[in-house]
C-alpha cells in the first residue's frame, strides 16, 4: 500500500506543473476566453511575453512580430506594452494599422485605446489609402468611425495633386479629407491656396469655404465658395467669385467655369473686364465662350468704356462682346439702348462699337445730345479718337436742334451732315443734299430776328455752341424776319421733335426708360 501511495503522489508531481501551466494559458490575455463581458478586450499575440512587476500585475510585455486585433483593424509593432486593466496599449518601431482594404497606417509609436477604439501615432507618420498618401509627424485615427485628424502640418499626395495643410481631417468611409489653415494645393497645371477646403479623393472635387486662389499659366480663380473638379478642369464658384485670363476678367455672386471649352456663366453682380480694350460689362445674367472671344450680358446690362477723364456708360436689354469678321472685338447692343458721357448722351435701338476702327453705330430712329445741341438721323455713326467724339456721321433725316429759348430754337437739317468735334464741342457742321437752316441771330443787345435758309449744300460753323456762321454752297436762298414777322409755321423745319425729356442726365439715368 505505501509503495502504492507513494507512486501516485510521484504522477502528482509530474502532472501539476502541466496542470498549472495550462490553467496559467488559459487566464494569459494572448490566448483571452471570450465571454459576452470581454468581447470587447484588445486581442494580441506576440513571440515573447512576460510580466514585470515593477509595470504592474496588469502590464504585459510583448516582443517580436506582435499583433493586435480590434475593431475590425490590425496592428502591428516590433515590441508593445499591453495595458489589461484598462484595455490599451502603446505600440514601439514599425508600427503599422490595417483596416481591410481601406487604411494601411504606419508610424514609429502607437498609444491605442480599446474603450474608445482611439489609435494615436506618432513620429513619420504614413497614411496611405489606395491612391492618397499622408505623411506627418502626429495622427489620431478613430478606428470606430474610420476618421484621421492631423493638427500639426500635413502633405498629402494623390496622384498629380500635391496637398499641404496645417489641420486636416479624413474621412476614409468617405473618401473625403477636410482640410485648414494654409492650405496649398501644387498640380503641375495650377496652385491652389485656400483657408478652407475638402477634397474627394475618388471624384478628384475640390470643395472651398473661405478665401480661395486658384493660380494657372494663363488663369486666375478666386472665390470664398465652391468646387472645383480637378479631373475636368471645372468650377463653381460663389462669393466674390472671379475668372481672369491674360486680358479679361469674369466677377459675379456666382460663377461656373469650363477651362478646357473656355465656357462661362455668371448670375448677380455681373462684371466682364476687358483691359486691353478699356471695357467692362455689367448686368446679372451672362454667358461667355472664352475660345471665341464671346460674351453675353442681360438684366441690367451695362457697358463701360473707361476714359481717364470721361468714360461712356451704356445701358440696353441685352449686350454681346465678339469678333467681327476682320477678327477685331466689336460690342453690340441691342433693345432700349441709352448712352451717356457727360459731353455726349443719346438713345437707340441698337448700336455696334467696334474697337477696329474706333466707330459706334447707331440704328433704328436714334437721337444724340452734344452740350445744348439734339442730333437726330435715321442712322449715326461716331467716329471716335482717343475714346473722344471726332466726327459725327447722319444719314438720311439728319437734323440738329439747339434751343434759343422755350419759343426758339435753332435748327439745320439736311438728307446727310457730318459733324466735326474739337474739344468735345461740334465747331462745324457739313450738310450735303436738301440743306435747311432756321437761327436766331444775335447783337450784344440779344435776338435781333429769325433766319430762315433753304441751300442744297452749307457749311456751318459754331462757336460757344451757337451758329456763328453759315456758308451756303449751291443754290442758296435766306430770309432774316424781323421777330415779330417770322412765320411760324416755317421756323419749325421737318422733323421737329424736341426731346430733351428722354435725355440721360447721368450715368444712373440710363436704366431710366
Amino acid at each position: 500500500m505505501a509503495g502504492r501511495i507513494g507512486r501516485i503522489r510521484f504522477q502528482l508531481r509530474r502532472l501539476l506543473p502541466g496542470l498549472f501551466l495550462l490553467f496559467f494559458l488559459q487566464l494569459a490575455p494572448g490566448a483571452p476566453q471570450a465571454t459576452e463581458e470581454e468581447s470587447d478586450q484588445v486581442q494580441f499575440k506576440a513571440n515573447i511575453t512576460s510580466v514585470d512587476a515593477n509595470l504592474g500585475k496588469d502590464t504585459r510585455r510583448l516582443q517580436g512580430d506582435v499583433v493586435f486585433e480590434h475593431g475590425g483593424a490590425k496592428m502591428y509593432c516590433d515590441s508593445a506594452y499591453f495595458y489589461s486593466d484598462r484595455n490599451a496599449l502603446d505600440a514601439f518601431s514599425n508600427v503599422y494599422i490595417n483596416q481591410g482594404d481601406t487604411v494601411h497606417l504606419y508610424g514609429d509609436f502607437l498609444n491605442y485605446d480599446g474603450n474608445t477604439k482611439l489609435a494615436k501615432v506618432r513620429e513619420h507618420v504614413k497614411l496611405i489609402n489606395k491612391e492618397t498618401t499622408l505623411t506627418t509627424d502626429a495622427l489620431d485615427y478613430d478606428i470606430a468611425e474610420g476618421i484621421g485628424y492631423y493638427m500639426h502640418h500635413a502633405n498629402i499626395v494623390n496622384v498629380e495633386n500635391h496637398l499641404e495643410s496645417e489641420i486636416g481631417h479624413y474621412y476614409t468611409r468617405d473618401k473625403l479629407f477636410d482640410f485648414q489653415k494654409n492650405v496649398v494645393v501644387i498640380n503641375p497645371d495650377y496652385t491652389i491656396y485656400s483657408d478652407r477646403m475638402k477634397y474627394n479623393t475618388e471624384t478628384k472635387i475640390t470643395y472651398f469655404n473661405g478665401p480661395t486662389e486658384i493660380i494657372g499659366d494663363s488663369n486666375y480663380i478666386y472665390c470664398e465658395k465652391g468646387w472645383y473638379n480637378t479631373q475636368t478642369d471645372i468650377s463653381e464658384l460663389e462669393q466674390n467669385a472671379l475668372v481672369q485670363n491674360t486680358t479679361q476678367t469674369i466677377k459675379g455672386d456666382y460663377l461656373y467655369y469650363e477651362k478646357l471649352t473656355g465656357y462661362g456663366m455668371a448670375r448677380k453682380n455681373v462684371q466682364i473686364i476687358d483691359d486691353e480694350q478699356s471695357i467692362v460689362l455689367t448686368g446679372e445674367e451672362a454667358e461667355y465662350q472664352e475660345l471665341i472671344d464671346y460674351a453675353m450680358i442681360t438684366d441690367s446690362a451695362r457697358f463701360i468704356q473707361i476714359a481717364e477723364e470721361d468714360s461712356l456708360f451704356m445701358h440696353a436689354d441685352t449686350l454681346l462682346t465678339d469678333l467681327d469678321t476682320a477678327g477685331a472685338k466689336q460690342v453690340r447692343a441691342f433693345y432700349g439702348v441709352r448712352i451717356y458721357r457727360s459731353n455726349l448722351q443719346g438713345r437707340c435701338d441698337s448700336m455696334v462699337y467696334s474697337t477696329s476702327d474706333s466707330v459706334i453705330r447707331m440704328y433704328h430712329e436714334p437721337v444724340l445730345w452734344s452740350e445744348q445741341h439734339q442730333i437726330k438721323a435715321k442712322y449715326i455713326e461716331i467716329h471716335t479718337e482717343h475714346r473722344q467724339a471726332k466726327t459725327m456721321y447722319l444719314y438720311n433725316a439728319a437734323l440738329i436742334i439747339s434751343m434759343e429759348d422755350t419759343l426758339k430754337f435753332n435748327q439745320v437739317s439736311g438728307k446727310n451732315m457730318v459733324c466735326h468735334f474739337r474739344n468735345n464741342e461740334i465747331y462745324r457742321i457739313d450738310v450735303s443734299g436738301n440743306g435747311q437752316s432756321v437761327y436766331y441771330p444775335k447783337d450784344s443787345d440779344g435776338v435781333i430776328g429769325a433766319n430762315k435758309a433753304i441751300c442744297s449744300d452749307m457749311v456751318i460753323f459754331m462757336k460757344e455752341g451757337g451758329v456763328e456762321s453759315i456758308n451756303m454752297l449751291k443754290d442758296p436762298d435766306a430770309t432774316l424776319y424781323p421777330l415779330e414777322k417770322a412765320p411760324e409755321e416755317e421756323m419749325k423745319l421737318k422733323g421737329f421733335a424736341w426731346l430733351e425729356a428722354l435725355r440721360p442726365m447721368s450715368k444712373d439715368e440710363i436704366f431710366t426708360k
